[in-house]
Order: C-alpha cells, then structure tokens, then sequence
C-alpha cells in the first residue's frame, strides 16, 4: 500500500513539474556533411511547442559528436558574426525554425566519420527538464 502511494505521489510530481518531451514536436531536421578536413559542422531543426508553457532550449548533446553549441549570427559594425547562445526561447504553439544565417545548432569535433543519409541521434534539453530525443539525417552541404 505504502508502495502504491510513493509511486502516485511521484508520478504526480513527474507531471506536474511542467513540460515533457511530447511537448514538443520534430517538424523537420538535419545535420550537415562536414567539409573534408573540417572538424565543425551546423545543424538545423524545426521544432513547434505544443504545450502551453514557455520553453527555453538551452542545450544540445550526442554522442557522435565531442560538443553542440547553440549559435546564431548578429551584425556587429556592419558585419555577420556567428555568436553562441545561451538559450532559445520557444512561445507556446510556435515553431522555432533554425536556419542557416540565423539560429543553429554548431557540432564540433565528430567522433567518427559521417555518411550522406546517416541518421544522427541528438538529444535537445529544455529549462523544463524534459529532453526531445532527435534521429536527424546527414545532408550534402549547398553548393554556392
């Protein structure tokens, strides 16, 4: 009985403690091929929050790759910088669109080579504790 009662209470507490990982939704995603002889690459996701809380993204992780940083780029005295952010806010019912030129998620140092169509697994934590577990396909990097 006093079982029952401890695994209620903390079942309770687990939903009540805000917003879970089916909050948020994958619209769509991907991992750039790094550039031969290079150890960085970018990534980008849309992802809509479909809870009625404020989110805030603050930190990406995988285990194919050393570090993920949340970047973004700025103009500061007239030209484009690439800056690192702490967080990303994400408004209840938006979609956050990271693309290139804007927000985007910087991959350094892949742990193994990567191949066109690999799938990428990508964990995406939010203030609210909740991590968005992400396969995401490697694509060709555009050619300019």
């Amino acid at each position: 009985m006093l079982r029952g009662l401890i695994i209620a209470g903390l079942l309770w507490f687990a939903q009540s403690t805000g917003v879970q990982a089916a909050d948020v939704r994958l619209v769509q995603g991907e991992i750039r091929l790094p550039m031969p002889g290079r150890t960085v690459t970018a990534g980008y996701v849309s992802i809509q929050n479909q809870s009625p809380q404020m989110l805030e993204l603050v930190a990406a992780s995988s285990p194919l790759f050393q570090r993920i940083e949340l970047h973004t780029h700025i103009e500061q005295n007239g030209m484009m910088r690439m800056v690192e952010v702490e967080g990303i806010e994400l408004e209840p019912g938006a979609t956050l669109q990271m693309q290139p030129g804007g927000l985007h998620l910087m991959l350094f140092e892949p742990k193994q080579s990567l191949a066109l169509g690999e799938k990428v697994p990508i964990q995406l934590r939010f203030t609210s504790g909740s991590v968005l577990q992400l396969e995401l396909p490697v694509t060709a990097m555009p050619i300019r």
